[in-house]
């Protein structure tokens, strides 16, 4: 890889790095990387409340790791990036062992 690409993808994993080291974040991604939930359904079964739940839910939006869709009057999440569902599957499969 030539170095003008390797610092490109360095810098895009950074970002992707650092959204990923608050522990909340880490928890709403974890969430949807399950299902997709609205935001009420993330603040209940996260136990993490507006308006930091919002500010959360708008950095991953951004940085287009989660995409929304409305129904009604409810917005519901889902995580769309690929390359963040394979980080959550093997985060899962290190730190939460089935056994």
């Amino acid at each position: 890889m030539n170095p003008e690409t390797l610092k490109a993808s360095s810098q895009e994993a950074a970002k992707v790095m650092q959204l990923l080291s608050h522990p909340d974040r880490l928890l709403i991604l974890c969430l949807l990387s399950e299902q997709e939930c609205s935001v009420g359904e993330i603040e209940q079964q996260l136990d993490i409340h507006q308006p930091m739940l919002s500010q959360h839910l708008n950095r991953l939006r951004q940085q287009e790791l989660v995409s929304t869709r409305r129904q009604g009057k409810y917005i519901y999440y889902r995580l769309c990036d690929g390359n963040t569902k394979t980080i959550m599957e093997l985060l899962y499969q290190l730190y939460c062992p089935t056994n």
